[in-house]
């Protein structure tokens, strides 16, 4: 009887922890489904109220718009928050860091450029233009300018010009 008692007792506290970080990744997955589904709500909202809107219904629209915006600005990356990644499909591949390698989130491991500083008015190297940032916005980045876009690079993001490669605007240890 002893022993079954110290069986459960050292499996509750080795699950303990597992079940303490799991818990963030759903509560961050409802927290997705729910701004999606208030977001269709809002669209609704809008569509249903057709082209007159009372004072009215116009303070509650208003008022679900920015409910929308303070949700989304939840659902970013926090860099004061390890783990805010771990949901994204992007950094499936991601099995922690390599020495002489680094992670391009959805592109997975390269190898570092030899001697390439990441400066604005330099240029990013050919190999490595094409690691666009997807969703600039979850990172908290400005949408790029018209012939821009951001890139992953050595744990930084770059702003480079599509056609030329030239550096922009350079954040450094950003993810």
């Amino acid at each position: 009887m002893k022993r079954l008692l110290y069986a459960v007792a050292a499996l509750a506290t080795a699950a303990a922890p597992i079940t303490a970080a799991a818990q963030p990744r759903s509560e961050r997955a409802q927290d997705r489904r729910e701004l999606h589904e208030d977001r269709r709500e809002l669209h609704e909202d809008r569509r249903d109220a057709g082209k007159y809107v009372s004072p009215r219904e116009a303070r509650e629209l208003s008022r679900d718009r920015a409910e929308i915006r303070r949700d989304q600005r939840e659902l970013r990356y926090d860099r004061r928050h390890p783990d805010t990644w771990r949901a994204r499909p992007e950094w499936r591949g991601y099995a922690g860091p390599r020495s002489g390698y680094w992670y391009a989130p959805g592109y997975g491991y390269y190898r570092l450029p030899p001697g390439h500083a990441w400066r604005r008015g330099a240029y990013v190297p050919r190999t490595y233009r094409h690691f666009y940032v997807q969703d600039y916005a979850y990172y908290g980045l400005r949408p790029p300018p018209p012939g821009h876009r951001w890139i992953y690079a050595d744990g930084n993001f770059v702003l480079m010009a599509v056609a030329t490669g030239l550096i922009v605007s350079v954040i450094l240890d950003a993810y």
